[in-house]
C-alpha cells in the first residue's frame, strides 16, 4: 500500500516547468534513447513509459511532434558502440542514456548530439562532466547519490535483522561504477564493525555460484548494486534469495516488488520523466554546457512485508512508519 505521496525532488528543480509548453515547430524531433536492459513487451508500467509521459507533460505529442528512436542493450554491454553508432548514424537530434556505462560509449560516438544523461553515477569523478554547474561538452543530465546510499542501507537493514557480523554484496564486476559503490559500503561496514563479502556475477549463469558463495560465507544480508543486468534479473535474484533465506536491500524499488525484502534508494521512472526537461531545452536551443547537472535529493524506502514474514523477520514499527510504500 501507499504509505505516502511521492513527491521527487532532483536538485533544485522540483519547480520544473511540467505545464504543456507545446511543440512549435513543424519539424518532427527524433530523439535516441539507449537502454540497458531488455525490451519490455509492453512500455506501460515501466520505467520507460515515464520519458513518453514526461514529455506529454511538456507538451509535446508523440509521433506528432517527435518520435523515440529505442534501443536495448538486452543487458549484454557488448552492444552498447554498435547501438551507440546507430543512434548517431540515425541522425537523432539529442540522445538520451539510461545507464552509466554507456555514457562514456555514446561520448565516443558523437562529440556534436547532445546527450542527456538520464541516470549517472559520479559524473565528474567518472570524467563525464567536467562539473555539475558547468557541463562542457555536448553532455548534462541528471546524476544519482547511489553510491552514497549504502550506509542508511546498512541501518535500515540493521532494524530488520539485528546483531549482523557479514554483509553480501552482488555486484557486476564488468560494470565500473560499482567500484566507488563497493568503496562506500567497505567504509559504511568498517564503521559499523561489519565484514564485507563481494560476489561477482556478469550473467544470469553466474547467480547461482554468486549465491551459493554468500550463502557459505553465512553473511546476514545481502546488498545488490544498482545495474542493467542484475535489474533485468531481479525476479530471479529474489528467488534465490528467499530460497537461501538471505534478506536483502537494494537501490530500486521495482526489486521489491519482485519479491526482494527491502530498497532505499532513488526512482527510476522519476529520472526518465525529468530527463525530459534536459531534452525539451536542448530541442529548443539550448547548449548542454548551459544546462547544470541535477543531484536527486529525495529517496524511498520500500518494504515487501510478504518477504519479511517468508523470511520470519520481525517488522519494528519504526521501520513501517520510516517506509514510503509497503507491499503486502
Amino acid at each position: 500500500m501507499r504509505r505516502r505521496e511521492f513527491i521527487t525532488l532532483v536538485g533544485g528543480a522540483a519547480a520544473w516547468p511540467f505545464a504543456a509548453t507545446g511543440q512549435q515547430s513543424a519539424k518532427v524531433w527524433r530523439i535516441g534513447f539507449l537502454a540497458g536492459g531488455a525490451r519490455p513487451t509492453n512500455f506501460e508500467g515501466t520505467a520507460y513509459s515515464a520519458f513518453s509521459r514526461g514529455m506529454r507533460e511538456l507538451g509535446y505529442v508523440e509521433d506528432q511532434d517527435f518520435t523515440v528512436e529505442w534501443r536495448f542493450a538486452e543487458s549484454r554491454f557488448e552492444l552498447l558502440p554498435t547501438l551507440a553508432e546507430e543512434l548517431v548514424r540515425s541522425n537523432v537530434d539529442v540522445i538520451v542514456v539510461g545507464l552509466t556505462v554507456a555514457i562514456p560509449v555514446v561520448q565516443r560516438a558523437t562529440s556534436t548530439i547532445p546527450i542527456v544523461m538520464a541516470i549517472s553515477t559520479d559524473p565528474v569523478g567518472n570524467g563525464y562532466v567536467t562539473s555539475l554547474a558547468h557541463p562542457t561538452g555536448n553532455v548534462t543530465g541528471l546524476a544519482s547519490a547511489q553510491d552514497e546510499l549504502v550506509s542508511k542501507q546498512l541501518q535500515l537493514v540493521t532494524l530488520l535483522v539485528p546483531n549482523l557480523q557479514r554483509i553480501g554484496f552482488l555486484l557486476n564486476q564488468d560494470n565500473p561504477t560499482h567500484t566507488s559503490g563497493f568503496k562506500f559500503l567497505k567504509e559504511a561496514a568498517h564503521q559499523n564493525h561489519l565484514a564485507v563479502v563481494p560476489a561477482q556475477v556478469r550473467n544470469a549463469q553466474d547467480l547461482s555460484g554468486a549465491f551459493a558463495t554468500l550463502n557459505q560465507e553465512r553473511v546476514g544480508v545481502v546488498i545488490i548494486s544498482g545495474d542493467a543486468i542484475l535489474f533485468s534479473h531481479r525476479h530471479q535474484i529474489a528467488e534465490m534469495a528467499l530460497k537461501l533465506g538471505l534478506p536483502t536491500i537494494f537501490s530500486q524499488r521495482e526489486y521489491v516488488e519482485a519479491g526482494g525484502l527491502m530498497s532505499y534508494g532513488e526512482n527510476l521512472a522519476d529520472f526518465y520523466r525529468r530527463a525530459t526537461f534536459y531534452v525539451d531545452k536542448l530541442l529548443k536551443g539550448a547548449k548542454p554546457s548551459e544546462l547544470p547537472v541535477q543531484q536527486s535529493t529525495r529517496f524511498f524506502t520500500t518494504l515487501n512485508r510478504k518477504t519479511a514474514d517468508a523470511l520470519r523477520l520481525n517488522v519494528p514499527m519504526q521501520l513501517l512508519v520510516l517506509a514510503d510504500e509497503v507491499i503486502e
